[in-house]
């Protein structure tokens, strides 16, 4: 299906494959729900092409949670391109994560019903336009598994730039102060990370309505927090 693609004329199938196979040797795309998003990089491909194929009996594909997959998103692209790749495959997961996309698309019974459902709610993920005011998220996280969807949200976003930034609980040197001695009795070492992201202005309430929609109330979570500042000046980018 990839080698149909007019970017793949000087690359072998065989070529496609390999690839894609060493990309799963790292760990599978199978992320679980039926889905699966196998995608690599190569030297020789100038451009992004991603398909879509639908299994509705479902294939083995060692996928996280042990399930068949029975919808599957693939992603090759240049080696050289890090930040979109990275923005397009955050857009997709993030897709592919909402309510009842799945079941709608697998309902499809051709290739341009399915092609029109999966654009129309990939679009909900993709802003265009240029945009020139810009504030900073800080969010301060301490639970890894919201960690990781937090991010993918701020990922997704083309104009973002991304810091991340490990840090420790106050637990963790307070219990080593005679004042506070007795209050804990046993060794915590929590998961605390700080994600600092310049994102279009414009996108700031996107993107909170993306992590409540995550985290729930941030108001009622007490291992999470979101600060966000206006930025007066800021200059360059940094690679993912």
């Amino acid at each position: 299906m990839a080698k149909n693609c007019r970017i793949f004329d000087k690359v072998s199938k065989e070529n496609i494959e390999q690839c894609l196979e060493a990309r799963e040797k790292l760990g599978t795309t199978g992320f679980g729900k039926g889905i699966a998003i196998p995608h690599c990089r190569m030297k020789d491909v100038s451009d992004f092409a991603v398909g879509i194929v639908t299994v509705p009996e479902g294939v083995d594909f060692d996928a996280l949670d042990g399930e068949k997959v029975r919808f599957i998103v693939f992603i090759i692209g240049p080696d050289r391109e890090t930040n979109e790749y990275i923005r397009i495959l955050s857009i997709i997961s993030r897709t592919l994560r909402i309510s009842g996309v799945i079941e709608e698309i697998l309902a499809q019974n051709n290739p341009e019903s399915i092609h029109e459902s999966f654009l129309r709610y990939s679009r909900d993920q993709v802003e265009t336009g240029e945009r020139k005011e810009k504030q900073i998220f800080h969010v301060f996280i301490q639970d890894e598994d919201i960690f990781k969807d937090i991010l993918q949200i701020l990922s997704a976003f083309e104009t973002s730039s991304i810091a991340i930034i490990e840090g420790k609980n106050t637990r963790e040197y307070l219990q080593s102060m005679p004042l506070f001695a007795g209050f804990w009795t046993d060794s915590f070492l929590g998961f605390n990370r700080i994600i600092s992201a310049v994102i279009d202005k414009s996108l700031t309430n996107e993107t909170l309505r993306a992590i409540e929609s995550l985290t729930g109330s941030l108001d009622q979570r007490n291992d999470i927090m979101v600060i966000v500042q206006d930025i007066f000046y800021s200059a360059g980018s940094l690679e993912a």
